[in-house]
């Protein structure tokens, strides 16, 4: 099995012009992004309305899921950390205005200016310390953060993700709940290997009738829900996640200071010839907060 790219070097590093033309040149990769693409938009929901959106193509390489986006008529703006992927997108002659960065130092887009955002296989890569100053908890805070406040009210987010592990992906969808999003992941093909994709699902603002996570898609290419696959959790195709704000983690009081601590106390502070009140009935308890 290969080893996730990820892993072996920082996105900016390992996608050099070398393996940016070899990525965009590979028939398989192009209809494996076509295909995701489009998944990602039909889980975008947006307005059979005939007007085109404003997306933003988060890790957008060489521009093939740009591709897909300019097909459905939409404009859209691509972000990418990887030089020579940009290269060969502007040498490709794309529709969407290309921009050089790093998600994980947020986006600079004005408030509510996006009508929606995909990202094909990118989102994880924040999870990894590619650099002694990376610490992946911040730099998810800083992309979501950054990216819930670029979309507009209602608007959706759509991330095809590959994460690692079970906590790899508890963490990705924890920040995303922290910055203001509701939703949850999409689990299309949930028992294939090879088929299996997720997708995570995000609307800017509270949940709500207008804006629950569509049903995934099982092995026959149809779509179902929960109710409808079996009972066992951890094969479950759908899992929402609403919106909540952890609660602050109550500090552990240390042993208590008792009325037998204070006349210990007092009792050693006479031993070293300090004048201490008299003991009385009322020593050590406890005052109430009014009179």
């Amino acid at each position: 099995m290969a080893a996730r790219p990820e892993l072996l070097a920082p996105p900016e590093i390992f996608y050099d012009e070398s393996e940016a033309r070899k990525y965009t040149s590979s028939s398989r990769i192009i209809d494996i992004q076509a295909k995701l693409t489009e998944r990602a938009l039909e889980l975008l929901a947006l307005p059979d309305d005939g007007v085109p959106r404003l997306l933003l193509d988060i890790g957008c390489g060489s521009g093939l899921s740009g591709e897909t986006l300019s097909e459905n008529g939409h404009q859209w703006i691509g972000v990418d950390i990887s030089q020579a992927m940009l290269d060969v997108a502007v040498e490709r002659e794309v529709e969407g205005d290309l921009f050089l960065a790093d998600m994980g130092q947020g986006l600079g887009f004005r408030p509510g200016v996006i009508d929606g955002a995909i990202s094909i296989s990118a989102v994880q890569w924040l999870c990894n310390a590619d650099k002694s100053c990376h610490e992946p908890r911040l730099r998810l805070k800083a992309f979501f953060g950054s990216l819930y406040r670029s979309l507009s009210r209602g608007a959706r987010a759509v991330l095809q993700i590959y994460p690692q592990n079970d906590a790899q992906r508890e963490l990705i969808l924890g920040f995303a709940m922290r910055a203001g999003f509701a939703g949850g992941v999409v689990v299309d093909y949930p028992h294939s290997t090879k088929s299996r994709k997720e997708y995570l699902v995000l609307t800017c603002g509270p949940p709500s009738l207008s804006t629950a996570t569509q049903k995934a898609r099982g092995e026959d290419g149809g779509s179902f829900s929960e109710d409808e696959s079996s009972g066992d959790e951890e094969n479950s195709t759908v899992s929402v996640s609403d919106r909540h704000r952890p609660r602050k983690r109550q500090k552990l009081d240390k042993k208590t200071k008792g009325r037998e601590w204070l006349l210990r106390k007092k009792e050693k502070m006479r031993s070293r010839g300090v004048d201490v009140p008299a003991d009385s009935k009322y020593t050590g308890r406890k005052r109430k907060r009014r009179f």
